[in-house]
């Protein structure tokens, strides 16, 4: 089987995590001071239940909003993925 390389994807990707993660509630979350006693031991959970269910709301309605306007009004759809990207220039390519 050969695989076609859609050299766009990448770039959807990553302007999507933006927009659904790093522009969403875990920003609040990573914009406050670390845990003098816990920050960086793996011991000890980070986020609480409750911020992770608030972090995955957060995605999922922001994930959907964007696959909607993919579907139903894609110049919507292409400023937003525009917007995600102005956050990633630095960002790693996904790895397949």
């Amino acid at each position: 089987m050969t695989w076609k390389i859609d050299l766009a994807l990448p770039l959807e990707a990553k302007a999507i995590v933006a927009l659904a993660f790093r522009n969403g509630f875990i920003e609040d979350l990573h914009a406050g001071k670390r845990c003098p006693v816990c920050s960086g031991n793996i011991e000890y959970s980070h986020i609480s239940d409750e911020e992770m269910k608030k972090i995955m709301k957060s995605a999922v309605n922001k994930v959907y909003s964007l696959l909607w306007e993919r579907a139903n009004d894609s110049s919507a759809y292409l400023k937003s993925v525009e917007l995600g990207l102005r956050y990633t220039q630095r960002w790693d390519d996904p790895e397949v």
